[in-house]
C-alpha cells in the first residue's frame, strides 16, 4: 500500500510540474527550428511577434491624452534646451468638451494654392497679418499658434499618469491630430477678419499644376526667410534626399508614381496608411509612420526647410515647422489624402477602437475656449463642414511598371539564389541574424533574401490580409534627416526610382529630437520600423508564386551612414 500511495504522489508531482513549464516555456511547435528545417522555420518566422510588431502592452483600453501640467523643455537648442511650453499653464484653465458647428452652417471650401484668386490671397495675408499683431501671451498670435506642433510634437508634455511623451507624429494620430489643428487654425483665421466661410488653402503638390511652390507663400506676411531659396522654384520631389539632377517631367512622374505606392498598393489597410497603434505608456510607445507621413509629409518638411540650418528650420524640424505660414497649405493637402483614402474605403471606420477613439487633444477655438476634442469627433468631414475643391486625382492612373521584365529578372534572381547568396533567415535570435546586424548599417545598399510563408494566395485571402513587408530596429542615432528606399527583386538593371514598380516604399526621418532637462525620468526610447503592403506589387512582378523575395534597402544621399537595420521578415495584417 506504501509503494501505491508513493506512485500516485510521484505521478502527482510529475503532472504539476508538467503544467508549470507549460505556462513558463511556449510549446515546441513554436519555437524556432534549426535551419537544417528551412520550411518549418519559414512559418515560425513569419508569424512570431504580436499582430503590430511590438510586444505586449500593459495599458492597452486607456486613451491617450496630455498631462498638461507637465510641460517641460523638449528639443535641443544650441547648446540650451528649448522650450514652447504654454503660459499661463494650461493646467490652469477651465477646458469644454468640442461642440460640432450648426449642421446648416456653410460649408468651408479649401481651395487650391495655385487656382485661389487676389481676393482670397488678399482675405488670407490679412487674417495672418492680425494674428502676428496679437500680444504675444494672446492664445491667437501667430507664433503662439506655431507652438501647437511643438508642443504636441516634440513630446513637451507627459501623458497622463505616465512619462511616456505625448506625441502626434509616426502614429495613428497624426492624421486626426493635425486635422483638429487646421480646423481651430481656419476657424481663428476667419473669426480675426470676420468672415465665417473663410477657409484655409491646399498645396496641391500631388497634382502636376500644383508641384511648384506655391507662390502666394513667398511674399508679405505669408513668406517665411528660412526656406531653401535654392531649390524653391522647381519641382518638388517626394523622394527628395539631395538634388537628384532630374527633369521637371521626370519629377512629376516619380512623384505621381510614388503617391500611387502610397495611396493604393501600399495602403490597404489602415495601420499601413494610418501609422503604427501608439498606446498608453511606456510600454505602449511605437515609432512608425504611415504611408504618406513617410512620404511626401517627411521629405516635403525637408525640401522646404533651409539647408543651412542645422536641422533645416523652419519647416524642417518638429519644433519650428509651424513658424512657416506655408505648413498649414502642407497639411491641408496631407489632410485631403486623408480624406481621399476614406472615402476610397467607403469611409470605413479606421480601427474600432476605444482608446484611439477616445484620445484627446485640446486647443482654443476662435472664441478664446479652451476645448477638448477627441479623435472620434474629427473622422467625419461633413460633420465638420469641411470640404475639399476638386481638382482630380491624376495618380490614380499612374500604376507602375517593372523597370526590367519578370521573366529576366526572375531568370538573374534564380541565379543568385542557385549560388546561395544573401540568405538572411530571420527573426534576431537567429545566428543569421547578427549577418544583419553586422553588415546593417546603411553606408551603401544591401540586399537580402527574405522567405515567405505563403504563396499563391487566392484573391479573397489577400483581401482578408495583406502581405506586409516588416523592417524593423531601425537606428537612425538621432541623426536628424535620414532616408532610406526599399525594393524588391531589384537586379543590376533595374532603374531605383518610385516609377519602377520595384519600389516599395520610403523610410524617412526628419529632426524630431524629445531632449529632456537634467533630473527627468529618462523616456524608453523605441526603434521605429516599417510596414510595407506587398500584395499588389509581387502580382505586378509575377512573384506570388516564389517561396522567397529579394529585398534592397538603398541609403540616400549619405544620410543613413550611421543607420542600423535589425532585421527584415514577412508578417499579415489583417
Amino acid at each position: 500500500m506504501a509503494k501505491q500511495w508513493l506512485l500516485l504522489l510521484l505521478l502527482l508531482l510529475h503532472l504539476v510540474a508538467t503544467l508549470c513549464l507549460s505556462k513558463q516555456f511556449p510549446p515546441v511547435s513554436n519555437l524556432l527550428l534549426p535551419s537544417s528545417s528551412p520550411a518549418t522555420a519559414r512559418v515560425a518566422i513569419a508569424d512570431s511577434g504580436a499582430e503590430d510588431g511590438s510586444s505586449e502592452i500593459k495599458n492597452r483600453g486607456i486613451p491617450l491624452k496630455a498631462n498638461l501640467s507637465s510641460c517641460h523643455p523638449s528639443y535641443p537648442s544650441g547648446d540650451q534646451i528649448g522650450s514652447c511650453c504654454p503660459t499661463p499653464a494650461w493646467s490652469e484653465l477651465e477646458i469644454i468638451d468640442f461642440q460640432f458647428p450648426d449642421p446648416s452652417s456653410p460649408i468651408r471650401v479649401r481651395r487650391a494654392a495655385h487656382l485661389v484668386d487676389e481676393e482670397y490671397k488678399a482675405k488670407y495675408e490679412k487674417a495672418v497679418a492680425i494674428m502676428k499683431e496679437l500680444p504675444l501671451d494672446h492664445p491667437h498670435n501667430f507664433w503662439r499658434q506655431a507652438d501647437l506642433h511643438c508642443i504636441y510634437c516634440t513630446g513637451a508634455f507627459d501623458q497622463v499618469n505616465s512619462t511616456a511623451p505625448f506625441k502626434t507624429h509616426h502614429s495613428w494620430l497624426f492624421f486626426p491630430w493635425h486635422r483638429a489643428l487646421l480646423y481651430f487654425h481656419e476657424r481663428i483665421l476667419g473669426k480675426l477678419i470676420g468672415d465665417d466661410n473663410f477657409a484655409l488653402t491646399f498645396w496641391s503638390w500631388d497634382h502636376p499644376d500644383g508641384m511648384h511652390f506655391p507662390t502666394m507663400f513667398t511674399k508679405g506676411v505669408l513668406n517665411d526667410t528660412e526656406r531653401d531659396a535654392i531649390r524653391l522654384p522647381t519641382v518638388v520631389d517626394f523622394n527628395y534626399h539631395e538634388d537628384r539632377g532630374l527633369t521637371d517631367g521626370e519629377l512629376v512622374l516619380d512623384n505621381l508614381a510614388l503617391m500611387y505606392h502610397h495611396m493604393v498598393s501600399g495602403a490597404k489597410k489602415a495601420e499601413l496608411f494610418m501609422g503604427c497603434k501608439l498606446r498608453s505608456g511606456v510600454d505602449g510607445d511605437c515609432d512608425s509612420g504611415g504611408t504618406i507621413e513617410e512620404s511626401p509629409h517627411n521629405p516635403m518638411h525637408g525640401w522646404v526647410g533651409d539647408r543651412n540650418n542645422p536641422v533645416k528650420e523652419d519647416m524642417g524640424a518638429f519644433h519650428s515647422a509651424g513658424r512657416d505660414p506655408v505648413l498649414y497649405a502642407h497639411h491641408s493637402n496631407i489632410d485631403r489624402m486623408w480624406a481621399t483614402w476614406q472615402k476610397m474605403r467607403n469611409n470605413e471606420l479606421e480601427f474600432d477602437n476605444e482608446e484611439w477613439l477616445n484620445s484627446e487633444f485640446t486647443f482654443f477655438d476662435e472664441n478664446l475656449q479652451f476645448v477638448r476634442i477627441r479623435v472620434r469627433d474629427v473622422l467625419n468631414m461633413s460633420k465638420l463642414r469641411i470640404d475639399y475643391q476638386d481638382i482630380g486625382l491624376p495618380w490614380l492612373d499612374t500604376r507602375p511598371q517593372p523597370s526590367v521584365p519578370p521573366e529576366i529578372a526572375r531568370s538573374i534572381l534564380k541565379k543568385r539564389h542557385d549560388h546561395n547568396e544573401g540568405i538572411l533567415r530571420m527573426p534576431s535570435e537567429t545566428a543569421e541574424a547578427h549577418k544583419l546586424q553586422r553588415n546593417g548599417r546603411l553606408e551603401k545598399s544591401i540586399t537580402i533574401r527574405v522567405q515567405r510563408p505563403r504563396i499563391n494566395r487566392t484573391q479573397e485571402a489577400k483581401h482578408k490580409e495583406e502581405e506586409v513587408l516588416f523592417i524593423y530596429g531601425i537606428d537612425t542615432k538621432r541623426s536628424g534627416f535620414v532616408k532610406f528606399d526599399v525594393f524588391i527583386n531589384a537586379v543590376e538593371e533595374t532603374v531605383l526610382v518610385p516609377q519602377s514598380r520595384e519600389f516599395v516604399g520610403t523610410f524617412t526621418n526628419i529632426d524630431n529630437s524629445c531632449t529632456n532637462p537634467k533630473g527627468r525620468m529618462e523616456k524608453k526610447k523605441v526603434k521605429p520600423h516599417l510596414k510595407l503592403g506587398i500584395s499588389e506589387l509581387l502580382e505586378d512582378l509575377q512573384a506570388e508564386g516564389d517561396d522567397n523575395i529579394w529585398v534592397t534597402l538603398v541609403p540616400r544621399g549619405g544620410t543613413a551612414i550611421n543607420t542600423t537595420v535589425e532585421g527584415i521578415r514577412i508578417m499579415y495584417m489583417k
